[in-house]
């Protein structure tokens, strides 16, 4: 089936008067917190957290509502609502961080592709929107399905505590580079 566009000028108005909640606020958190800036200021609760990984700029942690099996999550410390809010530097240790991932993903899951995305403002699906995030995701032909699409249910394989044993595996297998 073809998609069609409904073409709705008026629309606009209404869309630009919205407004995204400011930077750094959430309902869950004062301003400018987050629970991936908690996981990032006790490393010494970061097997409870599913830490798998950190570096002296971010962390790699398994997502909690995962869409699949083994859902990585990648930020820096430095918590910042858009991607553009940080230097070159520091977008250059995010995306270091973000190549680790892809690789653990690969190496502890051997998943058949990876999706990358950033979702950056809460209109963008952002559940975090005042501390930037990658989101990791691995795939494999078939890993959705109809229950899915009909109930509106994720069916995740494996449990937490497994694939964070896996992934921990994997990153001790496989020094950073």
């Amino acid at each position: 089936m073809k998609t069609q566009n409904l073409w709705a000028p008026w629309r606009m108005q209404y869309i630009e008067s919205l407004k995204d909640d400011p930077p750094g606020s959430s309902p869950d958190a004062p301003a400018g917190r987050s629970f991936l800036l908690d996981y990032w200021e006790h490393p010494e609760k970061d097997d409870a957290h599913f830490v798998i990984e950190r570096d002296a700029h971010g962390l790699i942690l398994l997502n909690l509502y995962p869409f699949t099996n083994g859902h990585l999550l990648v930020c820096l410390g430095d918590p910042r609502p858009r991607l553009l809010d940080y230097e070159p530097p520091q977008r250059a240790a995010l995306w270091s961080l973000v190549d680790r991932a892809v690789d653990l993903v690969e190496r502890a899951l051997n998943c058949q592709g990876v999706n990358v995305g950033i979702n950056q403002g809460r209109a963008a699906g952002a559940g975090v929107p005042q501390h930037l995030h990658v989101h990791v995701v691995p795939r494999w032909a078939g890993d959705t399905n109809f229950i899915t699409v009909v109930g509106e249910i994720r069916v995740i394989p494996a449990a937490l505590e497994t694939t964070f044993e896996r992934f921990r595996a994997a990153a001790a297998a496989s020094p950073r580079r």
